[in-house]
């Protein structure tokens, strides 16, 4: 039996954030993104996937090398937020978690 692959979607925030990384670390980030949260976006023991507390609906993140993905999970859909770079991860997600949490909501 195949695992589920989910249907992976930027959005327009976190493309702008990952334009901004040098060609290398964007590569590698999408290419994490897509490993890890097509097959199984939820964490499981000692994963690069961690549930975030205090998010309803619930937030993740995402490590790959020095950069942090936020995401959220849909019915149809991984939702990718935000990326960040490990030193601005917690300043950027306390800020901008009022931003996540209305970009999920979209339809």
């Amino acid at each position: 039996m195949d695992p589920k692959n989910h249907k992976i979607i930027f959005s327009p925030s976190a493309e702008r954030d990952i334009a901004r990384f040098s060609i290398a670390a964007a590569l590698q980030l999408v290419k994490d993104i897509k490993d890890y949260l097509e097959t199984n976006p939820l964490p499981f023991s000692k994963s690069r996937i961690k549930k975030l507390t205090g998010y309803k609906p619930p937030l993740y993140r995402l490590r790959s090398g020095d950069y942090r993905a936020y995401y959220r999970i849909t019915p149809d859909a991984v939702v990718v937020l935000a990326v960040t770079n490990k030193k601005d991860s917690e300043k950027i997600s306390r800020a901008s978690s009022k931003r996540m949490m209305s970009t999920a909501r979209r339809p």
